[in-house]
């Protein structure tokens, strides 16, 4: 079974507001041949958690045969509801975050997408921290950061712009939460020589 690495991150303006995702898929072939694709997104109005959860299921549909997987992801969010059971019992209690006050599990729809991604695969969850020094965490949030500013281009999140109608929309204020613009600049050091796109 292919071993592939795959790094995710999210980022919103406002939280609601606007946000994006990116993505690093990488795989070492025997002769030490690196591919490596990189995907990302926008959205006009959605929220951190949803982009940080988008990131991994577009990561994982995007491989065409089942694979043993490690994700890096800086989102506990993400990351404890996979390992820590989280989401199992939000699923057992039939999406309820907790079934005795009745308070509905929240992105149900993406987390529902996540677990079909995941089905022909091993998957293993790692936390990362973010904005520190793994050059491809770091790489992510480029991605996400300038997918959220792409105003030209942003997609629709419609099951959250469905929510947002009976809800007001929080003030950007012109900054990415959790997020420092000054971290776009350069790409991941130490690129391997023998780098191909890898083009699935």
């Amino acid at each position: 079974m292919k071993e592939v690495t795959i790094y995710t991150d999210g980022a919103c303006r406002g939280n609601p507001g606007p946000g994006g995702y990116g993505v690093i898929l990488q795989y070492t072939r025997e002769d030490g041949q690196v591919f490596r694709k990189e995907m990302q997104a926008g959205y006009r109005m959605t929220t951190n958690n949803r982009m940080e959860i988008l990131a991994a299921v577009v990561g994982l549909e995007a491989l065409k045969t089942p694979c043993r997987i490690t994700l890096y992801s800086d989102s506990q969010y993400l990351v404890n509801a996979m390992t820590k059971g989280w989401l199992a019992k939000w699923q057992r209690q039939g999406w309820y975050k907790d079934a005795k006050k009745k308070e509905k599990a929240k992105n149900v729809d993406l987390w529902k997408r996540l677990l079909a991604a995941m089905k022909p695969h091993e998957v293993t969850y790692r936390w990362v921290k973010g904005h520190a020094e793994n050059p491809y965490n770091n790489r992510c949030d480029e991605l996400a950061v300038e997918s959220a500013l792409d105003t030209a281009h942003l997609l629709e999140d419609v099951l959250l712009a469905d929510l947002m109608k009976t809800k007001k929309p929080c003030s950007s204020r012109n900054s990415l939460r959790r997020h420092d613009v000054s971290t776009m600049a350069g790409r991941p050091s130490g690129r391997p020589a023998h780098f191909i796109e890898w083009r699935s």
